[in-house]
């Protein structure tokens, strides 16, 4: 997929299973937390938890019943650890094309403001990204049309590229606001799995792609 890019473009991300995988964020909590209560047998504990939630169940009480430990504790620790997470190949590559050709850079993402921040941090984004909107932050979640006229006021008189994963959410507020919408299928290993449920037009993007290496940036 071709995209134009000049230095009247902004490219924006959504971040979680955009630009990696949460479910890898997940994983990365849940080997912290294992490390911290049975460290000579963490992994035998990290499998358990990973268990409990495939299956649905509640992992930290389950965890906060048999260490003795405060769920709230668990679930701060989840929420500030630092993670170890990876970006979905071609990702870089597609981001250093744009800054090539001059264009502008943009996250929008639901979340904790320090949850997501850490999260760009260790993927080595936060230098990359122009602007950043975070739910918490600017106090409204997608689609609420305040997180992408955030944007356009950043860069008035641009044109507007939004490339997410969400159907429920991501692309009704920028297809309202005349932007690009791009839609990343699931590699089989999102946090959430119910697209099938969003199928109405209003909610889809203009294309899909399996990968960020379908795009080709000019």
């Amino acid at each position: 997929m071709d995209i134009k890019v000049d230095d009247r473009s902004v490219i924006v991300f959504d971040l979680d299973d955009t630009l990696y995988n949460e479910m890898e964020y997940l994983r990365s909590a849940y080997a912290e937390i294992a490390k911290a209560l049975q460290p000579d047998d963490w992994q035998s504990l990290f499998c358990r938890m990973y268990s409990l939630f495939r299956s649905k169940e509640d992992v930290f009480e389950f965890v906060a019943s048999k260490y003795g430990v405060e769920k709230t504790g668990l679930l701060q620790q989840y929420r500030r650890h630092k993670p170890v997470i990876h970006l979905f190949e071609g990702v870089l590559d597609t981001i250093y094309d744009i800054k090539a050709k001059n264009g502008n850079l943009g996250v929008i993402t639901d979340g904790r403001s320090s949850t997501q921040r850490a999260k760009l941090a260790a993927l080595g984004l936060t230098q990359l990204i122009d602007i950043i909107i975070i739910s918490e932050e600017i106090g409204t979640e997608k689609p609420h049309e305040n997180n992408y006229i955030a944007v356009e006021k950043a860069f008035e008189n641009h044109s507007y590229l939004y490339i997410a994963d969400n159907l429920r959410k991501d692309f009704i507020s920028p297809n309202n606001r005349g932007w690009q919408t791009i839609g990343l299928i699931d590699n089989g290993l999102n946090m959430h799995y119910d697209t099938h449920k969003y199928f109405e037009k209003f909610r889809m993007p203009q294309a899909f792609i399996s990968s960020f290496k379908e795009i080709s940036i000019t």
